[in-house]
């Protein structure tokens, strides 16, 4: 069974940049998708970014960068040029091979970590 846990979230000033960590653990990431959402109090889950099996990335804005190391079996975010919009719970995810914008198609999830822009 595929455990993910996140870290680095805080508090973060508009402008700077942001790091997120995911480790896995109980299985390798190799044959999944890799995925980060978020959600802000009231709203929906939304992706912010996805890594799939195959390497291919996909990004809902510019501002994200999204990168796996298989050999410490993680996944980073990065988050530029951060934003008070920004602020939410960002999660961790994973899916065999795909990416799905629906959370509802992904399969394991973090516990999430806070992200607070504020000054």
């Amino acid at each position: 069974q595929l455990q993910l846990v996140e870290s680095g979230g805080g508090l973060v000033q508009p402008g700077g940049s942001l790091r997120l960590s995911c480790v896995a653990s109980g299985s390798t990431l190799d044959n999944y998708a890799t995925g980060w959402f978020r959600q802000a109090p009231g709203k929906e889950r939304e992706r912010v970014a996805c890594l799939s099996e195959a390497g291919n990335t996909n990004y809902e804005q510019n501002r994200f960068i999204i990168s796996r190391d298989n050999a410490k079996n993680s996944v980073t975010l990065q988050i530029n040029r951060i934003q008070p919009d920004d602020t939410a719970v960002y999660y961790c995810t994973a899916v065999p091979h795909r990416c799905y914008r629906d959370p509802q198609k992904w399969t394991f999830w973090g516990q999430g970590t806070q992200v607070t822009v504020s000054s």
